[in-house]
């Protein structure tokens, strides 16, 4: 009997897929940082049973009914907004994706972002290694107190409830906004509900953390920053497109708010002349939220059980349904 017939979009850690190699033969794409072709992933999937995917891959309709005998794509990562999953569904295609395991990871980083824009601390690590330092001044490099300040969540999931959970240790006063609310975070973590626009008004700093939908695409426009404080700190670790980049330049620059610290962007990867980064009063790292060993290891891991469930005929740990 032929052996099943995986691709994978990145290279990963053969060590985590392991599952994979008892079953079926594996192809990966070689290169670590360049993603896989459009035009290479489109031949791969002609002869696919299952694809390991990155966000950074179009599952689209075309590249679907080119898979004609794909039975699940394995997302590595908590999102899926990449991938047309009414579709796969319609055409008998099981999408899984990573919940759960990146959420305190996540956390992690958004709430160091978060300390990293408020205090300025690229700015004065590169004041350092520039050897700028001449002296000690009363305000060099004075940026924002974090603790006993308002955080406003805007989608309060698990990734927003474990950012709470962080500002509680801060002792922070903390608002969400959220389709529905979550008495749980009202509850465990005291939590208040409010309304977008008295959360912007509100808020010292305000973190995404919602999925992309056709509601939250450029949810944060110029008119959502203009209602924030301008010494308000902009947080982003969810998705580029929820934010107008434009916009947010404009807030920036005539200082509507105090600065942003941004893990994701629009057009992915950005460059050094991107102009949100050419402002020292914006961090940008290269979307590392869930850039940890353990958890990137774990996400590995699970897309290889998943994976191996579907095609041995079983149901996987991860199912997206919509």
């Amino acid at each position: 009997m032929k052996r099943p017939y995986i691709y994978v979009t990145r290279k990963c850690s053969e060590e985590q897929l392991q599952p994979l190699y008892e079953i079926a033969d594996v192809e990966m794409w070689a290169e670590e940082e360049k993603p896989c072709p459009r035009e290479v992933l489109l031949e791969k999937v002609t002869n696919a049973d299952a694809l390991l995917t990155m966000l950074s891959d179009s599952i689209d309709q075309e590249l679907l009914d080119k898979g004609t005998q794909l039975k699940v794509v394995a997302n590595l990562a908590v999102g899926f907004d990449n991938i047309n999953v009414q579709y796969a569904n319609e055409k008998g295609i099981v999408v899984c994706n990573t919940p759960d395991i990146l959420t305190d990871t996540t956390a992690d980083l958004t709430f160091g972002l978060l300390l990293t824009s408020a205090r300025r601390l690229i700015e004065a690590a590169d004041y350092v290694k520039d050897n700028q330092w001449k002296s000690w001044a009363p305000l060099l490099l004075a940026g924002h107190d974090v603790h006993h300040k308002t955080i406003g969540i805007v989608g309060m999931g698990k990734i927003g409830q474990a950012v709470a959970k962080r500002a509680t240790g801060f002792d922070m006063k903390i608002l969400y906004h959220n389709r529905t609310r979550n008495e749980e975070a009202e509850t465990t973590l005291g939590a208040k509900f409010c309304r977008f626009d008295e959360l912007l008004t509100s808020s010292d700093f305000v973190v995404c953390l919602a999925p992309l939908t056709k509601e939250t695409k450029n949810l944060f426009d110029l008119e959502a920053f203009k209602k924030m404080k301008n010494t308000g700190i902009f947080i982003n670790a969810s998705r580029g497109a929820v934010v107008n980049e434009e916009d947010l330049y404009q807030a920036l620059v005539n200082k509507e708010i105090a600065a942003a610290g941004l893990d994701v962007f629009l057009h992915e990867p950005i460059q050094a002349d991107h102009p949100l980064v050419g402002l020292n009063n914006v961090v940008a790292f290269p979307h590392i939220g869930s850039a940890s060993l353990e958890t990137r290891y774990s996400m590995m891991n699970l897309c290889a059980t998943n994976i191996k469930a579907v095609l041995s005929g079983e149901e996987p740990k991860t199912k997206v349904t919509i």
